[in-house]
């Protein structure tokens, strides 16, 4: 009796677990064929990542001989002190700015499009600090930015790319002088945690407005006259690729903070 109510029961479920198969070997292809279309999405934006590559590359050759010959077509001119050669002049400086500022653009943009290859070694970022306020101090003071320092009396130790950590604080240096036209102050913190060192860099400058602070790491997002709006994003990149992490604090009419925050070195 008990094999007739099995039979039975395995007769009557079939179409149930027929139906069961092909629900599953349909949910099988769909998740396939959504991976085969993302595998093909990310290869196209791979070739048109290194195809736009390439052409800024190319690009950025023939730029340079633009700029060498207006260059030198600049210093011609100058040697003629009268109205119309003093026009053209103006007119050609005009152009020599546009295509600087072109310039800058493109190897803004191959910095951030170009893949870093990170050297970690371990260092006591306090070190980093020190070197880069040396180096930029006779610069900040031209532009009459009083530069502090605020260091812990102990080591903070990450295992980081010394070259690019440098890069990218430096550039937040650089953006806090250019902010106080009229001079200020600048500070640069050194700090810890029990997992993180952090490295602040504090301005007095007009701050930035509410409206634009979610903005500012976008891509070629700028208030700056004459910015690419590939300058934070850089730097964003290149703490990313340490793991860390960076965000900005700014009040209208008082200052900006950054922090970058570095995983510690482990001991």
């Amino acid at each position: 009796m008990n094999a007739w109510l099995v039979a039975a029961g395995a007769i009557l479920s079939g179409p149930i677990w027929v139906a069961a198969a092909l629900w599953a070997g349909q949910r099988l292809w769909r998740t396939a064929h959504r991976l085969a279309a993302r595998t093909r999405g990310q290869e196209h934006l791979l070739e048109l990542g290194q195809l736009v590559g390439g052409l800024a590359h190319e690009i950025k050759n023939p730029l340079s001989t633009i700029n060498l010959n207006l260059k030198l077509l600049a210093e011609d001119l100058e040697r003629y002190p009268d109205e119309m050669h003093g026009r053209w002049l103006r007119r050609l400086k005009g152009v020599q700015e546009e295509a600087n500022r072109l310039r800058n653009v493109l190897d803004d943009f191959l910095r951030f499009a170009g893949r870093f290859e990170l050297t970690p070694e371990t260092v006591d970022i306090r070190r980093i600090v020190d070197e880069l306020v040396v180096f930029f101090a006779p610069q900040a003071e031209a532009a009459r930015v009083v530069m502090r320092t605020s260091l812990p009396g102990s080591p903070v130790t990450c295992k980081v790319d010394v070259g690019l950590l440098k890069q990218a604080v430096l550039n937040l240096v650089i953006n806090g002088v250019q902010a106080m036209e009229a001079g200020g102050e600048l500070i640069i913190a050194v700090g810890s945690d029990r997992t993180s060192g952090t490295i602040e860099v504090i301005d007095t400058g007009p701050g930035i407005a509410p409206n634009d602070l979610p903005r500012i790491f976008d891509v070629y997002y700028t208030t700056k006259k004459g910015g690419t709006g590939l300058g934070l994003p850089i730097i964003r990149r290149i703490v990313r690729e340490h793991g860390g992490a960076i965000r900005a604090e700014s009040e209208v009419g008082k200052g900006t903070r950054f922090v970058i925050s570095l995983p510690l070195a482990k001991p």
